[in-house]
């Protein structure tokens, strides 16, 4: 994490993504209406490079090398974010959730949710417990997941400390899944009502692959929400956060947890998005 600006995707930004079908997908913060010129966003990849960090290599090869970062963070992942953000990490997605008042008001019809890139159960754990502790919400769900088994497995055992590690029905399934590419049985057309992705959309090979397959998965209506880093626009605190990233995290990743190069990575990737 860092102490960058979090981004939220504007209405107008998703105007251009969507033409000639009503909304599925929309802000967190700013909710599309309903209009003739909306679309899904094309799924065609316009070259076979991508960047990981700094570093310009094949498409295919990101998501393994993606997946070999995250396997090797996941163990000191919880240290790392409260170091690297100064604990600040939390209370973004804290207000994130808050934002987006997630649950349902009616017990006939509880949410669906699907938090993607969403392993460690952080922003998971924080829309049931929303849904349940201010909106009495008791039935709805979260499907968490993540291309990462190891990051899955993290949140399978954080699970185990909150109320909903054994509930009936199950209000959280975890899916390891690419989010390019959703296994249509497990998450159908239309069946989603909060799609999220926290500081994972930059990690994506495709992004607008990933947007395709959100709108494909939320309900007429449902919300789109995206939690993630975006430019530091004064001069001084942008000079000062880059002293931090890219000294002081790496360093922090090689002493913490025996992983310089990740943390390089994921600093490089944060300043490459958007």
């Amino acid at each position: 994490m860092s102490p960058r600006t979090p981004l939220h995707f504007t209405a107008s930004r998703f105007r251009r993504l969507f033409r000639h079908q009503s909304y599925r997908c929309l802000s967190c913060s700013l909710r599309l209406f309903q209009s003739p010129s909306v679309s899904p966003p094309s799924t065609s990849t316009e070259d076979n490079t991508t960047h990981f960090g700094r570093q310009s290599i094949p498409s295919s090869t990101k998501s393994s090398r993606v997946a070999s970062v995250f396997s090797s963070v996941a163990t000191s992942y919880d240290t790392m974010n409260d170091l690297m953000s100064l604990g600040l990490h939390r209370h973004w997605k804290d207000r994130f959730v808050t934002s987006l008042s997630p649950g349902s008001s009616s017990p006939s019809a509880p949410w669906t949710m699907l938090d993607v890139a969403g392993g460690t159960g952080d922003i998971a754990f924080r829309l049931l417990d929303h849904a349940t502790l201010l909106k009495n919400d008791q039935l709805s769900k979260v499907i968490v997941s993540d291309i990462n088994p190891a990051m899955l497995a993290l949140g399978q055992r954080r699970a185990l400390l909150t109320p909903y590690a054994n509930t009936f029905p199950p209000r959280l399934e975890w899916l390891e899944a690419d989010a390019e590419a959703l296994p249509p049985e497990k998450v159908p057309d239309g069946s989603i009502d909060l799609y999220t992705v926290a500081f994972g959309i930059r990690n994506f090979t495709s992004p607008s692959r990933a947007l395709a397959e959100a709108y494909r998965v939320l309900k007429p209506g449902g919300v789109f929400a995206c939690l993630e880093f975006s430019q530091v626009n004064s001069r001084l605190f942008n000079a000062l956060y880059k002293r931090w990233s890219f000294s002081a995290i790496p360093m922090m990743g090689q002493l913490v947890a025996g992983d310089r190069d990740s943390y390089q990575y994921l600093v490089e990737s944060i300043e490459r998005f958007p």
